[in-house]
């Protein structure tokens, strides 16, 4: 196979060559990856990027996450984009302003270099549409039978400025919970597809980059506790994290909490529980009560944030419980999820 001519992103599969170090790898990483993450760190084609940061920045925030969803393509979104938002979301949760993203990429032999492509294009689309460039990466490439398509790393580089201290540390009772928005979109978006499923209403991954919102609300509220995406165990594993870290438990009023009616019916059918289902474009906040509404204003009015609600609060509980009240009144333990409820959905 000749790699003077340009690369058949039509047809062609990744083989081995393309991880092997030679003339075929730095032309799928000159076709591709530099050809729609273009920009000047990129560009240079060096093993890393150095860049500047912002005067006066602050504390700098680095996270990492793996992204191995199935399938790869999903309604409201795929592998490509899900690997952004991730990360840049990561970030987010720390109170930092997102800067650069660097993407690391496991390839299997065999896997179609279309698919390749549109995730890629994907991926360009979300970091271009976040202001968060992805300035270096790498590329290995697995023999078939030994991944499953394409897994995807991506690192994320940020600042945190003077004054903004988030940690779950900080939570006291009396402390407000909000939420962003519809719970369980992306999870059920997933299992649907897996088993089949249709509805009257269309359901979407929420997938989304959250630093717009979450710098806006840090505007207008600067003393909010602590912040997390409900990914990976839902709604109930962020408030479990925080009731640990903060020493007292939490109080969530089931008729508070937005989940949309199709999504609902979705796990009704499936055996899941929304509160355990993964989100890849919500916040979980908390904030001093006195703060509450203010905040809930401000995230109703960013696109991010419009279905927003107060949805319970921090209360006084030696043995750190998560409770919900029902809508019938009465109470129900809110434990951390035993197993892995969804596989494979991030």
């Amino acid at each position: 196979m000749s790699y003077s001519r340009p690369i058949d992103f039509k047809n062609g599969r990744v083989d081995l060559s393309h991880g092997s170090g030679g003339r075929a790898m730095a032309q799928l990483i000159r076709e591709l990856f530099v050809r729609h993450f273009d920009n000047d760190y990129l560009r240079a084609q060096n093993d890393g990027a150095c860049f500047p940061l912002p005067a006066g920045a602050g504390r700098m925030v680095m996270a990492t996450d793996s992204h191995v969803v199935s399938p790869l393509f999903f309604p409201g979104g795929d592998i490509g984009c899900l690997s952004v938002h991730g990360t840049v979301n990561d970030v987010a949760m720390t109170g930092g302003q997102p800067l650069y993203l660097a993407a690391g990429f496991i390839l299997e032999e065999g896997f179609p270099l279309a698919d390749l492509q549109r995730i890629v294009i994907s991926m360009a689309a979300a970091a271009k549409e976040a202001g968060v460039p992805i300035v270096t990466g790498d590329t290995k490439v697995v023999e078939q039978g030994k991944g499953d398509g394409v897994f995807i790393t991506t690192t994320g580089v940020g600042v945190v400025a003077p004054g903004i201290e988030l940690a779950p540390q900080r939570i006291r009772p009396g402390d407000k919970l909000l939420v962003s928005g519809y719970l369980g979109d992306h999870g059920v978006a997933i299992m649907s597809l897996r088993e089949n499923l249709s509805f009257e209403t269309a359901i979407e991954s929420d997938t989304a980059a959250l630093h717009g919102l979450v710098a806006a609300m840090l505007d207008a509220v600067p003393g909010i506790r602590s912040l997390r995406d409900p990914t990976r165990g839902g709604l109930a594993a962020v408030l479990n994290e925080f009731a640990e870290a903060a020493g007292c438990g939490m109080l969530i009023h089931e008729k508070a909490i937005p989940v949309r009616g199709a999504v609902a019916a979705a796990c009704e059918l499936l055996g899941l529980d929304p509160l355990y289902v993964a989100n890849e474009g919500k916040l979980v906040a908390v904030c001093p009560a006195e703060d509450a509404e203010r905040l809930l204003a401000v995230m109703r009015a960013h696109p991010q944030g419009r279905d927003a609600a107060i949805i319970g609060e921090a209360i006084v509980d030696a043995n750190g419980f998560v409770q919900m009240e029902t809508v019938f009144g009465g109470r129900r333990m809110v434990d951390w999820l035993s197993g892995e409820q969804l596989p494979r959905i991030c």
